[in-house]
């Protein structure tokens, strides 16, 4: 391994460390993934943001727990706590199909080796540092345990169960992108603060014995019995927590369970320009590790050449976890943040001039926000855009046509193209176009941003459907359509529109699967992007797979259960 560059990545190893000249370690991450310096990847997020404030951070990746634990051992102890997550997804997700069979991939591991990480990742991994290091400090994040952070449906073992805290023997956990609680907690627990002004730090959680005992401020849930017994007691509560997740100014949370409660404090509030600018700027390599000799990370060859604009999203889907973890409210980075980002990455001998992804969860949310902020603070809606558009939020694309017309003007750069996800009901509404910048906006997404075909995500044709999933109706794809294709014949385009739905959504019948395959404003359609619909914690739309509620208004909704006939809804894409 050449070590010479050791100083700009992390430790993973004791001959690493030893080559840095280290005589203690501040923390140490475990993480479910290969550990790439990129900030796609959570890992090196908190990673650089502690090494930026002083702190000397080691990383295991993909710690082996099946055999005599030496993976654990091997650094030692850390000087304040362990950090541990279960990579960029899920495990379960990760591991199973939405029909519960055993993926035989794994696109964040060496040549996309399956089987490297365990079921349940995050407590696997805490319990066995609790076990070997019982007077350290164990915390946990990342996507894992940010979503399971209170009761929770598992599609996988099909039952509910409680918080993460319960279960898993962390003494803390940090919720959504978690930059700042996480320095905030390093330098709480290097002052060795009591516990008392600990458990005051924003946006995290953790469990406490005995009852709760605090004053009117905080929301006081049903406990995690009585949603075991009710299913209606878990629709109630899950409304309560997406109400506060979604809201400026959320109180703290608290979730009786056996004979204590958990405590979710509310979240730092949304990061500023400068604040987000900060994260970015930091000196990522931008590489897999070393230690991998040039092996292929099939996440990182996705992510390798992206840029990445803004957090959160507004959408509001009952099916998307993405404002639960990120957050509602659009945090944007500068242009002067992204361009210099951009040079970066021209500049790196493997760069062939096409920037895969310049976007975001969704991309053209970037620099979008409330026109009156007051009114903002006051909100409790889930979504800006569903039911209707909010009349209060500014949909003006300006800021972003001017962001790409920088970034190709970048030189080394030939094309930059927006691989994630657009919602077209951003610049469409049913009377057509938003504003002026909405036309030119659809115009230079399809004309310079967009590689091969135009990908979105209409996920079903029925209302009915539609409303389940909070999503706009049909007739908004049916009149992007027509203007799609305009905009190919004037300029003379051969290009394609590739629509995404789920099957066997809450609400979902075999009829309206019909109905879709049939549904003539799909015809002409390259029709193999659908997803068999898979419950995952702390979303809408798993609150009613396993309730058969609708967590909004308490009303009965259809659930399809049995996989053969999943099976069939899904089958209805692919029939002439």
């Amino acid at each position: 391994m050449n070590l010479r560059n050791l100083d700009y990545m992390f430790p993973t190893s004791v001959r690493e460390v030893e080559a840095l000249g280290w005589d203690y370690i501040d923390v140490i991450l475990f993480t479910g993934d290969a550990f790439v310096d990129h900030p796609s990847f959570g890992t090196a997020c908190i990673a650089r943001y502690l090494q930026h404030f002083g702190y000397r951070v080691a990383v295991v990746p993909q710690p082996n727990w099946r055999d005599d634990l030496r993976d654990f051992r091997k650094l030692g102890a850390p000087r304040l706590y362990f950090g541990v997550n279960a990579g960029a997804m899920d495990s379960m997700v990760n591991h199973y199909t939405a029909g519960k069979r055993l993926r035989h991939d794994d696109a964040y591991t060496p040549e996309g080796k399956s089987g490297q990480r365990p079921d349940y990742a995050v407590s696997v991994y805490s319990k066995i540092l609790k076990e070997l290091y019982p007077d350290v400090p164990v915390v946990i994040g990342g996507v894992e345990a940010s979503l399971r952070r209170l009761a929770h449906y598992d599609y996988w073992k099909d039952e509910l169960l409680p918080s993460i805290l319960a279960w898993c023997p962390a003494d803390y956990l940090c919720y959504g992108m978690g930059e700042r609680p996480m320095l905030e907690l390093t330098r709480a627990i290097e002052a060795m603060r009591n516990p008392r002004e600990i458990r005051s730090i924003p946006q995290i959680a953790f469990r406490m014995s005995g009852r709760w005992k605090g004053g009117d401020d905080a929301v006081v849930l049903h406990s995690f019995e009585e949603c075991a017994a009710d299913r209606k007691a878990f629709a109630e509560n899950f409304h309560l927590i997406e109400m506060h997740a979604n809201m400026l100014h959320p109180a703290t949370i608290i979730e009786p369970t056996g004979d204590g409660y958990i405590q979710v404090n509310p979240p730092y509030p949304p990061a500023t320009e400068a604040e987000m600018d900060s994260f970015w700027d930091l000196p990522f390599t931008k590489l897999p590790h070393p230690r991998y000799k040039g092996k292929r990370i099939p996440a990182y060859d996705m992510i390798k050449d992206s840029i990445i604009t803004h957090r959160g999203c507004f959408g509001g889907c009952n099916f998307c976890t993405i404002a639960a973890h990120q957050g509602k409210f659009i945090q944007s980075r500068s242009e002067k943040s992204i361009l210099r980002e951009v040079r970066s990455l021209a500049a790196m001998p493997q760069f062939r001039g096409n920037i895969s992804d310049l976007g975001a969860p969704t991309a053209n949310m970037y620099g979008m926000r409330g026109k009156n902020p007051d009114l903002c603070g006051k909100c409790r809606r889930k979504s800006c855009l569903f039911p209707s558009p909010c009349t209060n939020m500014d949909r003006s694309h300006r800021r972003l046509l001017d962001l790409y017309s920088k970034v190709d003007s970048v030189p080394g750069v030939r094309h930059s193209y927006i691989g994630s996800g657009i919602r077209y009901d951003l610049f469409l509404d049913k009377d057509g176009f938003v504003d002026e910048t909405s036309r030119p906006y659809l115009e230079e997404l399809i004309l310079r941003h967009t590689s091969g075909r135009l990908k979105v995500a209409p996920e079903h044709t029925e209302d009915k459907v539609l409303h389940y999933m909070a999503k706009p109706s049909f007739k908004l794809f049916e009149r992007l359509r027509i203007e799609f294709e305009r905009i190919c014949r004037k300029n003379g385009l051969r290009t394609g529109i590739v629509p995404y739905f789920i099957s066997s959504h809450p609400g979902c019948t075999m009829k309206d699967m019909e109905n879709l395959a049939r549904n003539p404003s799909l015809r002409g359609i390259f029709m193999d992007q659908v997803q068999d619909f898979t419950p995952t914690p702390m979303t809408t739309s798993s609150v009613m797979y396993y309730t058969g509620i609708d967590p909004r208004d308490l009303k009965p909704v259809f659930v399809e259960r049995d996989m053969t006939r999943k099976r069939r809804q899904k089958s209805f894409f692919f029939q002439k």
